[in-house]
């Protein structure tokens, strides 16, 4: 009796957490699918209704406008550049410095980690990141998108924790054989990380390919800005009169206003969901590994 009636109060624990997790995954996912419906339909329909899921009328004016556009092509290109070359800048100095730090016999080791954690606390400024960014000749250069933010000290000490947890008996053994340092990270240590850098891979990804703000404060020239700001730049459409979208046809996006919106949206989001699937298994394993032990 007693394991039956355990029985019955574990499903309908369980029904009960199915039913409460789908409606939270409907009420995340609907406002998307919302997005991707209006891109789909006219700025009529959009204003005369709501909220919907499948438009009346499906037209592709809203995208035929965005890659027809050589501004808003443009600006998917240097997001993409900046992404990849800013996400391999930072697994670069990430991975070389946790590395370093995981070494306990390392000279002055305790004191790089108070300045790390320190700098997870405080931090500079605007100011006096945009002067440093300025006396360094980086305005105006994508540079100033990577650079300031090369390592995440959060990011660091994680994956310097998953370094240390790896059996000293593998180094011992590769350095028996002539292995060097270089080539004990290269061929032995990255090998084993794939989790914990695949994780990390992707919140660095996702922080270039969402970042705006820098490229405000850093690009001067508008044929160098990425694909948010652009995205900004037509949501605030007071601006878009301006010479920094010349090849923006006014009169066409204020006809088209909230489906351009969304389409381009759409289109800033999908790179990232396509991504997603491929390293979204290593999630728990790569982050919790890395952070049992200090």
């Amino acid at each position: 009796m007693n394991k039956k009636y355990r029985s019955l109060s574990g499903t309908l624990f369980d029904v009960s957490n199915y039913i409460l997790l789908s409606i939270i995954g409907i009420v995340a996912v609907l406002p998307f699918i919302y997005v991707v419906a209006g891109s789909f339909a006219s700025d009529s329909e959009l204003t005369q209704r709501a909220v919907f899921l499948i438009p009346k009328t499906f037209t592709l004016s809203a995208y035929a406008f965005i890659f027809s556009t050589d501004t808003i092509l443009k600006s998917i290109w240097v997001s993409l550049y900046v992404t990849i070359l800013g996400t391999m800048v930072n697994l670069f100095f990430t991975v070389t410095m946790a590395y370093a730090l995981s070494k306990r016999g390392l000279m002055g080791r305790n004191t790089v980690l108070n300045m790390i954690v320190f700098s997870m606390l405080f931090g500079g400024g605007l100011i006096p990141t945009y002067i440093v960014i300025r006396e360094l000749h980086m305005l105006d250069t994508y540079w100033a998108l990577m650079i300031p933010g090369a390592i995440s000290a959060f990011n660091l000490i994680i994956v310097k924790n998953f370094f240390q947890e790896l059996p000293q008996e593998l180094e011992e053994a590769a350095k028996i054989d002539g292995c060097t340092e270089l080539g004990l990270l290269w061929r032995i240590v990255l090998p084993l990380s794939m989790p914990v850098l695949a994780t990390f891979t992707l919140f660095y990804a996702v922080g270039h390919w969402n970042n705006f703000f820098s490229a405000l404060l850093y690009l001067n020239d508008p044929a160098k800005w990425p694909l948010q700001v652009m995205l900004r730049q037509i949501v605030l459409l007071s601006q878009m009169a301006a010479g920094d979208m010349s090849s923006v046809d006014p009169q066409f996006v204020k006809q088209q206003e909230q489906s351009i919106k969304m389409a381009v949206i759409v289109v800033g989001t999908i790179p990232i969901l396509l991504v997603y699937p491929f390293l979204q298994k290593h999630f728990a394993k790569g982050v919790l590994i890395g952070s049992v032990k200090g």
